[in-house]
């Protein structure tokens, strides 16, 4: 059963240094949403002209205790739950950051049990492995794709232990939408209910359902489920690649027979069940065992007209949230995390309305969820704040936004894009029209990111990347560490177009990335696409690429990318070990000026988070 931490709401009317008010959740009464609610209708009726006792010139802070509190649903907040900047409201956990708001279920330990024999499990398993009930959510099975012992993440079984002994695909042919793979080691699979294939594709990746194996001899043929299995088909970017020598790697997942080593687990959905086998240390009758229940913890809602302003997160972690859409529908992205909802080439290229007009593809997307998803809002800001444990990414500026801030935060354990911000493309609209408005409210505007920390990012999703911006104007990004990232570590801008746009003026500045493109290439510390007039990219620093064997091009890998479109920017003073960049059909006016090792120790040794 999911185990719901009930938290209590005692109001306490003191004055803080700025004398404003605080509210404070504690012992067992109330939880934050009624928090929530609470400090809305002290806001409607002071609106209104009725008293409330209660002063809110100076604004008003919910505090929350230490602990792990279950949601069951988001935290919603609507333009009624806005502030003003005289008087704010501020949420606010433990100044020890130990305050965790967590869209997980909880397993209860005297759940597990061990079993001797379990009916295709391997030989090497078998008498190793634990036992629970599937839970039940709001009377409903719970289907999950994630799992956390002890805070550290599991390994959904797969037939690979290690990435590295990936097989490559022998064949693919759209038509038949068929993929040819060399035959699984396993003999017979009980099920094929709920086993995924994961296809590298150059700089993102497919999950497909299987829906057949048909063996014949030393290969097999895979087929897909739909609606992925037409997208993978008929989209052309990227692509499986079929080289010789070089096709793409690819890994199963999801079936009891691949469940072969501690730290992995498999989810008998037909059973109910739930396979561990524990890793060294892990005692699971003391363990804390937790699952994603929700996909969005906290959702904040305005309107152009009344957006939701002047609201803070502090000292708050985010924790344990879902994604389930690949287990649905499938995930077959375009890039970034974006994924196709259709998408086919064109013959004879161009399209109407598009100033490209040698054009030879079309797609339409839809945007991955995030953990905290915020529209229409003003003057938001989350300062202090760790996110951890997430399926897909982790907080979304979407439109309609501006002067928000994320920093010094923290960011661990993030399966997608940590940080999203901006349109991409909305559902309606083709992804290679150039997006302008005449309304400047519907931009994500004066967005500030910095002194953030963002390690160990993408590990579900590996064409995503840690900080992915799209069309966005004078947002800054600075000051930040990156690390750990299975793709680029900063992307900024979407289209592929020469034409002018609504983005300019952006600033990406004093970052430090390391570690970055662990799984996929084609890739770069700091991406670029479209056009974005005096937009500044200066004194960063890139650093210690990863070096996969199975890439599909093992040296296409940049410091610096200006991808197609780019123009009207400034590039200079970025350290890097060597001058190895990229500027690929880019429009006019771009300036490239002192990029590499000759860059100051300086400026080398400011980048990254800088002290309070």
């Amino acid at each position: 059963m999911k185990r719901i931490i009930i938290i209590a709401l005692s109001a306490v009317f003191s004055l803080n240094l700025w004398a404003q008010t605080v509210l404070s959740v504690k012992d067992n009464e109330m939880d934050v949403h009624h928090a929530l609610r609470t400090v809305r209708e002290w806001r409607r009726l002071d609106a209104v002209g009725k008293s409330t006792g209660v002063d809110l010139s100076k604004g008003v802070v919910i505090e929350l205790p230490e602990g792990q509190f279950f949601l069951d649903e988001p935290l919603f907040l609507r333009p009624e739950d806005a502030g003003t900047a005289e008087s704010p409201t501020i949420i606010r956990g433990a100044a020890n950051g130990k305050t965790i708001l967590s869209g997980g279920c909880a397993l209860p330990a005297k759940a597990w049990k061990k079993v001797s024999k379990v009916s295709g499990l391997p030989a090497k398993a078998q008498s190793k492995v634990y036992v629970c009930p599937q839970p039940k959510v709001a009377g409903r099975y719970l289907s999950f794709r994630q799992l956390w012992v002890n805070g550290q993440k599991a390994v959904r079984a797969r037939d690979v232990n290690d990435f590295d002994q990936m097989k490559r695909m022998l064949a693919w042919d759209k038509h038949q939408q068929v993929l040819t793979i060399p035959t699984p080691a396993v003999k017979h699979f009980q099920t094929l209910d709920g086993m995924e294939l994961v296809l590298h594709q150059m700089w993102a990746i497919s999950n497909l359902r299987v829906a057949s194996l048909t063996r014949n001899g030393d290969s097999t043929q895979v087929r897909f489920h739909q609606p992925e299995s037409r997208v993978q088909a008929e989209h052309p970017w990227p692509c499986p690649m079929t080289t010789k020598g070089l096709e793409s790697p690819y890994y199963l997942c999801n079936a009891i027979e691949f469940l072969d080593m501690p730290g992995e687990w498999y989810l008998d959905e037909d059973k109910h069940l739930l396979y561990y086998w524990p890793r060294q240390g892990e005692v699971l009758s003391k363990a804390e065992v937790i699952v994603p229940s929700l996909e969005t913890l906290v959702d904040v809602q305005g309107t152009k007209e009344r957006p939701v302003s002047h609201v803070r997160f502090e000292n708050i972690t985010f924790s344990h949230t879902s994604w389930m859409r690949p287990s649905l529908q499938g995930h077959v992205p375009l890039q970034a995390g974006m994924y196709l909802l259709d998408a086919y080439k064109l013959r004879p290229h161009g399209v109407p309305g598009n100033p490209n007009r040698g054009l030879e593809n079309q797609a339409w997307l839809g945007r991955p969820a995030s953990a905290v998803r915020l529209q229409s809002v003003h003057h938001t800001a989350f300062e202090n704040c760790r996110f951890q444990h997430m399926a897909s990414c982790a907080i979304d500026y979407v439109e309609n936004t501006a002067y928000d801030s994320i920093k010094y935060c923290d960011f661990e354990d993030i399966g997608g894009n940590a940080i999203q911000a901006g349109r991409f493309s909305d559902i309606g609209t083709e992804s290679h029209l150039p997006y302008d408005t005449k309304d400047i409210r519907e931009l994500c505007t004066y967005l500030y990111i910095g002194d953030n920390v963002l390690h160990d990012i993408t590990n579900e999703d590996w064409g995503c990347v840690a900080i992915c911006a799209g069309y966005v104007r004078n947002a800054t990004i600075e000051y930040n560490e990156i690390s750990e990232v299975s793709y680029s570590g900063i992307s900024l801008g979407w289209g592929w177009q020469k034409a002018l746009n609504c983005m300019r003026e952006n600033v990406v500045k004093g970052n430090y990335i390391h570690h970055y493109a662990k799984h996929m290439y084609d890739v770069a510390g700091i991406y670029t696409l479209s056009a974005q007039p005096k937009t500044l990219i200066t004194e960063n620093v890139v650093d210690s690429i990863y070096s996969p064997w199975y890439v599909h091009d093992p040296h296409h890998w940049f410091y610096l990318y200006t991808d197609e479109g780019s123009s009207f920017m400034m590039v200079k003073d970025n350290w890097c070990p060597a001058e190895k960049f990229l500027q690929n059909a880019n429009g006019p006016g771009n300036t490239w000026q002192n990029n590499g090792p000759m860059v100051s120790e300086e400026i080398k040794a400011r980048a990254g988070r800088r002290s309070r």
